[in-house]
């Protein structure tokens, strides 16, 4: 009797542990797929919902990432959306976390890092395509205005890129005083001169063109060149020097 009892329940056993494994959720199959086809072929036939879900898998590692990634499409109106979004904006959306929030931001300044390295490493810089996909890219969806300078050496090579005023930029705020004392103290022989309109209008004021042409005034007393003045929009750029303005 024992004996028949024993060996019953031992034939039960393996009915009993396949009963108990948990079946694997269906989004791991899904993230993998994402991640093969990628490997594949890059990005080359990726909707801009599944960039965002492959990204998300590394923000979000237990959980389906169909939604929160559709939602952050929705809300930023697509993929450049989110990506320029502020890591508080992109946390307002549900599932999305600081951490998560974060590694997006860290995609776009990464990317812009890059194209700031891809510049630096031309053997000339005047107003290269280099130079204004840098700008375009860290500049253009900024919600204030930033004026920047970029510092050229006597090969017109690029020695550093500085943010000298943040807030409005006029001749008031931006002292060619500011501008010109970094140049001298890293020997600078020509200067790119960039700044940024939110409205996404690149045409300049005249309070753009006087400050330009009274750093250019300033500068020439001090044998530094004023290459170009760069106004950057969202999806545009103004060129003082190819609109005729550099004196």
């Amino acid at each position: 009797m024992e004996l028949s009892v024993i060996l019953n329940f031992e034939a039960l056993t393996p009915n009993i542990c396949i009963m108990s494994e948990k079946p694997k959720p269906h989004y791991l199959e899904h993230r993998q797929r994402l991640k093969n086809k990628y490997l594949a072929s890059g990005l080359e036939g990726f909707h801009d919902y599944e960039i965002m879900e492959l990204l998300l898998t590394y923000g979000i590692p237990q959980k389906d990432v169909k939604e929160p990634a559709k939602d952050l499409l929705k809300r930023f109106g697509g993929l450049k959306g989110v990506i320029d979004a502020d890591i508080e904006e992109l946390q307002q959306v549900k599932g999305i976390g600081s951490h998560t929030a974060i590694l997006i931001k860290l995609v776009k300044d990464i990317g812009s890092f890059y194209l700031l390295q891809k510049a630096q490493d031309r053997p000339q810089v005047s107003c290269t395509a280099e130079l204004l996909n840098f700008c375009k890219t860290s500049m253009g969806a900024l919600k204030d205005e930033e004026f920047r300078v970029c510092y050229l050496d006597a090969q017109n090579k690029i020695i550093t890129f500085e943010t000298i005023q943040e807030g409005v930029v006029n001749q008031a705020v931006v002292y060619p005083r500011k501008v010109l004392e970094k140049a001298l103290q890293c020997k600078a022989s020509a200067i790119i001169l960039v700044h940024n309109h939110p409205s996404g209008h690149v045409r300049p004021s005249d309070a753009d063109i006087r400050l330009t042409k009274t750093i250019q005034e300033t500068a020439r007393t001090l044998d530094i060149l004023v290459h170009d003045h760069i106004i950057i929009g969202e999806n545009r750029f103004f060129s003082f020097r190819e609109e005729g303005l550099m004196t």
